[in-house]
């Protein structure tokens, strides 16, 4: 077979251009790369509170890292987003693939919740500013093992109810907040598992297994 001409060469090249720049398909892990920064620029305050509230939301409306990069540009560590294979993650924060787009429950001075029955999808974002979220899954069905909840608590709080049979475990921080978080392993492997991740600025993150509340089933419901 003939080796392709150098014009070929640059036309592939073009081709292949768009998929490995702005138009490439942001992940999970791109859009947790990119709060990450905005987390660290309001902790220095580089970033207003208002701000920061503004382009945490639109991070996780992301697609593309074209949407993500504008977000970051003018931050030290976030001229440009890495691209890429995510880095392994540890096992108490392995996440599976999600195939649904993530919740996004937010509260700026006000009130988000989400509770009664209601199918958990794989990952669930929770934003307070100056407001309070409440995240109950104790009635909640759930259509994969594990679940991720990316809570962010700056002057406000987020409390998350879970139900005492599934297993919890935690990677957040507490920057002059609280992070509280109580993990344990439930008996049956194939229970649920939730990952609580995030941080709280001069705010809190709270999630319990609450005595006497269990998934009926460990499965979606028909």
């Amino acid at each position: 077979m003939d080796k392709p001409s150098p014009e070929d060469r640059v036309s592939l090249t073009k081709a292949a251009g768009p998929a490995a720049g702005p138009a490439l398909r942001a992940s999970d892990a791109d859009r947790d790369r990119t709060a990450d920064i905005l987390r660290e620029a309001l902790a220095e305050g580089r970033l207003t509170a208002e701000e920061h509230a503004e382009r945490i939301g639109a991070v996780y409306e992301a697609r593309t890292h074209g949407e993500l990069e504008p977000l970051v540009r003018d931050l030290p560590t976030g001229r440009s987003i890495p691209s890429g294979p995510a880095s392994v993650r540890p096992y108490d924060a392995s996440v599976r693939p999600a195939v649904h787009a993530p919740e996004n429950l937010i509260a700026v001075f006000g009130g988000a919740a989400r509770k009664g029955r209601w199918r958990v999808r794989p990952r669930t974002n929770a934003f307070a500013l100056f407001g309070g979220v409440e995240i109950d899954l104790t009635e909640a069905v759930f259509e994969q093992q594990e679940v991720v909840i990316y809570a962010c608590a700056a002057f406000g709080g987020i409390e998350i109810k879970l139900p005492e049979n599934i297993s919890v475990r935690c990677t957040g921080t507490g920057i002059f907040g609280g992070f509280d978080v109580k993990t344990g392993e439930d008996a049956d492997p194939d229970a649920p598992v939730v990952v609580v991740t995030g941080f709280a600025l001069f705010g809190g993150v709270e999630a319990r297994r609450r005595r006497g509340k269990r998934l009926k089933n460990l499965r979606a419901a028909n």
